[in-house]
């Protein structure tokens, strides 16, 4: 279940409680008449099941509550009520499996910036899984592929896609490239002056056959890299964190980012070039198999919705003149 808060001017507050009310996913609405201050109105709250939350923010944001109001959402852990219970038997599909679209807009958007702690996190990474390129060794591979914050950035991007989007695929672009090339910059500084030091030297990158993938792309990367996708656009939307691990682990995004810098540092050339089909393979993988994931979802829930209105069960807000996807077509409710 989602808790919805809406702030909603007093001429638009009746309007607000019969959209929810003709919402049967919505249960346990609260109206405290002029309780907003700033801005000034009144606060409508109410629960609703994952599964029926898109109509009703579709049908709120239709009001024009966005600029004239406002509109929060949070995920509520645990409610104990027989009306919610009916609630979410009333809304078509599994909560689990439910995206909200609102929810994952504003996730994507929020990776797409670029703050010193993505930026941190990556040079990081990427520094690790340089030392575990030159000492052979996976566990650093592998705690370096986990502590990597790369995923956001793509998957914004293929959000950005599904919603033809241009300025979140651009802001997403950015962040990744301008992400790798900071982290890849600062390693092979930190490289070249390991090796003025005489901590590192060419032979290290000579024979280790521990890591050796990472400058052998194959089918089997851009596999592995599709799937990843797949588990990692799913992971977002189905709010299951703890299988983004899992994600992270299996690409070889930043490896390969940690062995170009290396690579540069002890002039081993050829690597360089390997690295890079390596770091591009994983991206195009995970790109195409995010987009077609997240298609496939928005086709799905159309059809749940759908069925879900041949059995009975009556979709939010009637009223509201809507598109064949199920979107507000104007921001007027008629009648």
């Amino acid at each position: 279940m989602l808790h919805v808060r809406v702030i909603s001017p007093a001429a638009r507050t009746d309007e607000v409680l019969r959209l929810v009310a003709d919402c049967p996913a919505a249960v346990n609405v609260i109206k405290l008449p002029g309780a907003a201050y700033d801005p000034e109105g009144d606060v409508v709250e109410f629960d609703v099941a994952r599964e029926g939350a898109n109509s009703v923010l579709a049908d709120l944001r239709a009001l024009g509550l966005k600029d004239t109001g406002g509109i929060s959402v949070e995920q509520i852990d645990l409610s104990i009520s027989s009306a919610a219970e009916t609630a979410q038997h009333a809304a078509p599909g599994e909560s689990e499996d439910a995206v909200v679209w609102e929810e994952l807009a504003a996730r994507t958007a929020a990776e797409t910036r670029m703050t010193w702690s993505y930026f941190a996190f990556l040079a990081l990474a990427v520094q690790i899984a340089a030392i575990g390129t030159l000492l052979d060794q996976p566990i650093l591979i592998v705690g370096a592929m986990v502590l990597g914050p790369d995923f956001g950035p793509v998957a914004a991007m293929c959000f950005g896609v599904l919603q033809r989007n241009l300025r979140l695929i651009g802001a997403a672009s950015r962040t990744l490239a301008l992400g790798f090339a900071v982290a890849i910059a600062i390693t092979l500084a930190c490289a070249a002056a390991s090796r003025l030091l005489g901590w590192i030297e060419p032979t290290m990158l000579d024979d280790r056959p521990l890591t050796s993938f990472i400058i052998h792309p194959d089918r089997w990367s851009f596999v592995v890299a599709v799937l990843a996708g797949v588990a990692g656009i799913l992971s977002m939307t189905a709010r299951k964190s703890s299988t983004l691990v899992g994600v992270f682990i299996s690409v070889t995004t930043v490896p390969a980012a940690g062995n170009i810098a290396v690579a540069i540092a002890l002039a081993h050339w050829d690597e360089v070039g390997a690295s890079l089909v390596q770091l591009g393979v994983n991206l195009a993988g995970m790109l195409l198999a995010g987009i077609a994931t997240l298609f496939i979802q928005r086709v799905m829930w159309a059809r749940v919705g759908k069925r879900g209105g041949e059995h009975g069960i009556a979709p939010c807000s009637p009223e509201v003149d809507r598109d064949a996807a199920g979107q507000p077509t104007s921001g007027r409710v008629s009648g």
